[in-house]
């Protein structure tokens, strides 16, 4: 069974990155190499939050997303991230993200992919989502940025 992924924003959002190159250059090989092991979603919060980017890259960013299926945003899955929420797992401020583990856990996607290493890549945070989405009955995706899913560097 091929292993599945949700490609979380800043993910996108590294692939032109000019400021920090060793992110960049990774995610691009990685989206050009072997992007294509992976069942690969993006959801319509993804593509919400690049519609509200500045072009020139805006419409690139749209472009690199535009073959890949999006996942239901779900009353569940809503429901879930408010979980997190009303726990303190994330801030009231953080929705989205909270929203980004909620969609993966619902649909049961394997690897929710980021480079958001405050909010999301936190061995912390991974700790706490883990422990409620046991308790609450959820999947528990691994939270990993992209250079973990590189087979060889």
């Amino acid at each position: 069974m091929i292993t599945s992924i949700y490609l979380e924003t800043s993910v996108i959002g590294a692939y032109l990155d000019k400021g920090e190159s060793f992110r960049r250059d990774l995610t691009i090989r990685w989206w050009e190499h072997e992007l294509g092991n992976y069942r690969a979603f993006i959801s319509p919060l993804v593509e919400r939050e690049l519609e509200r980017t500045r072009e020139p890259y805006r419409h690139s960013y749209l472009q690199l997303i535009k073959s890949l299926p999006q996942l239901e945003v779900t009353d569940e899955a809503a429901i879930l991230a408010e979980g997190y929420i009303s726990r303190w797992i994330f801030q009231r401020k953080l929705l989205g993200d909270a929203l980004h583990v909620a969609l993966a856990s619902f649909h049961k996607v394997d690897y929710l992919v980021t480079w958001n290493f405050g909010f999301l890549a936190n061995v912390h945070r991974q700790a706490r989502i883990k422990l409620f989405n046991t308790a609450a009955g959820f999947f528990v995706p691994e939270i990993v940025t992209p250079e973990f899913l590189v087979s060889e560097l």
